[in-house]
């Protein structure tokens, strides 16, 4: 890759560096507007004469700029990153910058429909394992499809959004019937979701081949979990309010350009796929993931270290299987990917696999323990891909939990 370098001095290895140029939405005061991030500032792009109409630029999410097409989307992203590139500072581009640490920021995109997937074959064994068959973990269609759920959209909050802990009926072990109590095993799931950039007709489908035209970016995922809650309830249909009462994204909105030089090849999959489920050249992306954890009072400490590449099924199929029995898509949906664990205990991306469901407590730096997460306890997701001396980042995501009510 050809060596870059900005004029902004903060860009330098920074996540948000001049490779990246992520997307987002920020304000200043109460008028929310697009931004892109370069280090430890914002490019106001409504303060550019880009050609686009001002409604688009200061405008309360992404929806209506990804909806003009990646020719146009990527258009920009190349022109700021022109004009941030050394030698090229100019009255107009320094004039468009703003300090982050004296911006908000919001939502990315109006999320119509959310779909989480279960992608990663550590993390359904591990499942398996628990609490099904330790000798047969996978259920007999999971090497076939890319299992997924239809969420609950609403409830999907920007990273520092507090997490109320949810309540919810749960079967105590050894009761007769169950009871109506605050969740006592909140988790977070590790995990990464994918922005859809092109909206679809009803009954149409999308190829593996086609499916990036239909990505516009990634963020990060945390897929907050009742486990109490949701081991009551999921029998027969699945997840419902063990999921539904949070998830928390990242802010910015890194694209699929923008990590195109980090793709690598998958797992191999075995048996052979469907042919509509087949797909040529590197569909996984290699990020680096970790897991903080900061106890009440306390120090942050990494409690998981993953990765994006570990994905058994890449986003390519996803969305080829989201799509094939004519299922629409609009932009702005938001699929993630399912936790993402891998081989190792310290790869786990759920408390419920780090302490083996509780059998196994993680003892913090301070001495206390954790099976699952306490009121007070701040987590947050990190993730960045690097290579010959190339950083792409995604900032994180984080929450703290509050008592219930």
């Amino acid at each position: 890759m050809e060596h870059l370098n900005s004029w902004v001095a903060s860009a330098a290895n920074h996540d948000f560096s001049i490779y990246n140029l992520p997307f987002g939405i920020f304000s200043t005061d109460d008028k929310k507007k697009v931004g892109i991030a370069i280090g430890d500032q914002i490019v106001d792009l409504s303060a550019l004469d880009l050609g686009i109409d001002a409604h688009v630029l200061k405008n309360d999410f992404l929806n209506d700029f990804i909806s003009l097409g990646k020719e146009k989307t990527n258009a920009v992203r190349l022109k700021v990153q022109e004009m941030l590139l050394e030698g090229n500072e100019n009255d107009q581009i320094k004039a468009a910058l703003i300090a982050a640490s004296d911006a908000q920021m919001h939502m990315p995109v109006k999320v119509g429909d959310y779909t989480d997937f279960y992608s990663s074959i550590e993390h359904a064994t591990n499942v398996g394992k628990m609490f099904r068959d330790p000798e047969n973990a996978l259920l007999p269609n999971w090497r076939h499809i890319p299992v997924g759920y239809h969420g609950r959209a609403s409830s999907i909050v920007p990273s520092g959004t507090p997490i109320k802990r949810p309540k919810g009926q749960v079967m105590p072990k050894d009761a007769d019937a169950p009871v109506y109590k605050a969740c006592a095993l909140l988790d977070m799931e590790l995990e990464m979701a994918f922005i859809v950039g092109k909206s679809t007709d009803m009954g149409n489908r999308v190829s593996t081949a086609d499916a990036e035209d239909h990505i516009f970016g990634m963020v990060l995922f945390n897929d907050w979990s009742a486990r109490d809650i949701q081991k009551w309830e999921y029998v027969p249909l699945g997840p419902f309010l063990g999921k539904s009462f949070a998830s928390s994204v990242s802010p910015w909105v890194v694209t699929l350009e923008a990590l195109k030089p980090f793709a690598v090849q998958g797992p191999k999959q075995e048996p052979e796929v469907l042919p509509y489920l087949k797909c040529e050249g590197m569909g996984n992306y290699n990020v680096n993931l970790s897991v903080e954890l900061t106890p009440p009072n306390g120090e942050a400490e990494v409690i998981c270290q993953s990765n994006y590449q570990y994905m058994y099924w890449n986003m390519k199929q996803q969305l080829a299987h989201h799509t094939v029995n004519g299922c629409n898509l609009n932009v702005g949906d938001m699929m993630a990917s399912g936790t993402i664990s891998g081989k190792d205990e310290n790869s786990y991306g759920s408390m419920l696999e780090i302490s083996w469901a509780g059998s196994k407590p993680l003892t913090l730096k301070d001495g206390s323990e954790r099976k699952f997460f306490l009121d007070g306890d701040q987590v947050t997701i990190k993730g960045h891909a690097e290579k010959d001396g190339v950083r792409v980042g995604f900032g994180e995501v984080t929450g703290v939990i509050t008592p219930a009510e």
